[in-house]
């Protein structure tokens, strides 16, 4: 996968029954791919198919229930979408049979820290996605505390790259994802925007998901919006954050609206050019 300067736009496609936004929705073969489809005709780059929620609170699925999800979706949108795919998942055998399938990506919320993810992530030869979780889904958002926000997670991608360089997963197939509500505080998530070049130290590419996190709900709240009655402020906020997360150095946009995300990015990118209207 190759990053210039143009940041990518990954289209949400969750494949489950309760994932905090579109829980649900495209749980069958024929629903998921024509949301695939829609994404793809506003312009996304590439697809990520997850089969088990990670949103606070959530429980862990069985491996066989997680492939019975996601398979058949994979195999429909390789057969009829040309679009690269990730697959989000921190099981090795997700992760291995839908490399076989033809995805692009392995996307790994805990970043390959189950048993057996290491070996099978190296194994399919795909670059990974290394999320920062403090935590599980269940428990994450009880009580998280940092001694230094920035510095513990570059903390820990510092040791999970050394730990995939050791099973011979070059660094330079790892994108890093600092895990927003991910066992962090509305404080914490603001914090990791304003300081996203931070970690640019590593000289890696950048995957940030901020789209209709509860942070953004708050923020709205704070400003005297009513998110839960307005989807559209939802998303307009969504969108302000992708871009505030490109201006500080992302390189991924993992988005559930892509056409609004589009839009503005393709706006951004004509104001840079300048020259568009000579």
């Amino acid at each position: 996968m190759i990053f210039g300067d143009a940041p990518l736009v990954m289209g949400v496609l969750n494949v489950t029954p309760d994932s905090f936004s579109d829980g649900g929705d495209y749980v069958s073969v024929d629903n998921a791919l024509g949301r695939a489809r829609e994404m793809v005709g506003h312009g996304v780059d590439l697809i990520d198919v997850g089969g088990e929620s990670t949103r606070p609170g959530a429980s862990v699925v069985s491996v066989d229930e997680e492939l019975g999800r996601v398979l058949p979706i994979i195999e429909a949108l390789r057969n009829h979408v040309d679009i690269p795919l990730s697959v989000d998942t921190s099981s090795p055998e997700v992760m291995t049979q839908s490399a076989a399938m033809g995805v692009s990506l392995i996307n790994d919320v805990r970043g390959l820290r189950r048993v057996g993810a290491l070996q099978a992530a190296q194994a399919t030869g795909l670059p990974v996605c290394i999320m920062h979780m403090q935590g599980d889904p269940e428990t994450m958002q009880l009580d998280p505390h940092y001694h230094d926000l920035i510095e513990d997670i570059k903390s820990f991608f510092a040791e999970r790259i050394e730990a995939c360089e050791k099973v011979g997963l070059a660094k330079q197939k790892l994108i890093l994802d600092p895990g927003f509500g991910f066992g962090k505080s509305p404080a914490h998530n603001l914090t990791l925007i304003n300081r996203l070049a931070d970690f640019k130290t590593f000289e890696l590419p950048i995957l940030v998901g901020l789209s209709r996190k509860s942070t953004i709900s708050k923020l709205l709240a704070q400003q005297n919006f009513n998110p839960s009655q307005e989807e559209a402020d939802i998303i307009d906020a969504s969108v302000a954050g992708a871009l505030l997360a490109i201006e500080r150095g992302a390189s991924i946009i993992r988005v559930h609206d892509v056409k609004q995300t589009v839009i503005a990015l393709k706006v951004r990118q004509a104001i840079q050019l300048e020259s568009i209207f000579e």
